[in-house]
């Protein structure tokens, strides 16, 4: 299976530490943020991942490379800040990803979660990781009924910004910028949306607090 990391945002709640580094490269734990995850995707036994990259997408290039060094080759999607959102962002890097359902992450957290957990994921819909929900986002985001299905119902938790997605679904769209969870939806929608629950680790690094909550956790 192929990955897709998210990695295209600005981070203006990290700002100044943002200004001249892009969130992905700040360090926690004795790596950049994104290393953690480019390990534990090799190491779960992904063959490639795809990096979007906009915001100081030079740096993230420069630092990570073809992808040797981290285990797993990388490929680079390049877009114009803020042109494409993170819907439109996936659609962009199609061509890349081929046809198979394909594991799509967010850069911006910082989990225990284990890769290998998506590997025997597939089918022509989404499936997303749920976490328990964060202080700053208490009401959560989708429920999971008896059957793994997602679902508008309580009791919901938070997406965790790491599933699997079928290709098909963002074709679908006509639009070139839009949210991943208008997908999300549409899915669910179809009823071709599922889900599974993550009960360890896993921390939102959109905030100072949550930056300083990861590094501590790391080990920093």
């Amino acid at each position: 299976m192929k990955a897709m990391i998210l990695a295209a945002g600005r981070g203006e709640r990290l700002r100044p530490l943002t200004d001249h580094t892009p969130k992905p490269l700040l360090p926690v734990g004795g790596r950049p943020l994104i290393g953690h995850h480019l390990a534990a995707l090799a190491a779960a036994g992904f063959d490639e991942v795809v990096i979007n990259v906009a915001y100081r997408g030079d740096q993230i290039r420069a630092a990570l490379g073809d992808g040797r060094a981290q285990g797993l080759p990388i490929r680079y999607s390049v877009e114009q800040p803020g042109a494409l959102d993170t819907g439109g962002g996936v659609r962009n890097a199609l061509a890349m990803l081929g046809e198979a359902p394909f594991a799509l992450i967010s850069a911006d957290v910082f989990t225990d979660f284990d890769y290998a957990r998506l590997a025997g994921v597939s089918g022509d819909g989404a499936h997303v990781v749920l976490v328990d929900n964060p202080a700053h986002h208490v009401d959560g985001d989708f429920g999971l009924d008896a059957h793994g299905r997602l679902v508008e119902a309580p009791p919901r938790r938070t997406y965790a910004g790491i599933g699997v997605y079928a290709p098909a679904l963002f074709r679908a769209v006509e639009a070139q910028r839009f949210p991943l969870v208008q997908v999300i939806r549409q899915a669910m929608a179809g009823g071709r949306a599922s889900g599974q629950h993550h009960a360890g680790r896993w921390i939102d690094v959109g905030r100072p607090s949550a930056l300083a909550a990861a590094r501590e956790a790391a080990g920093d």
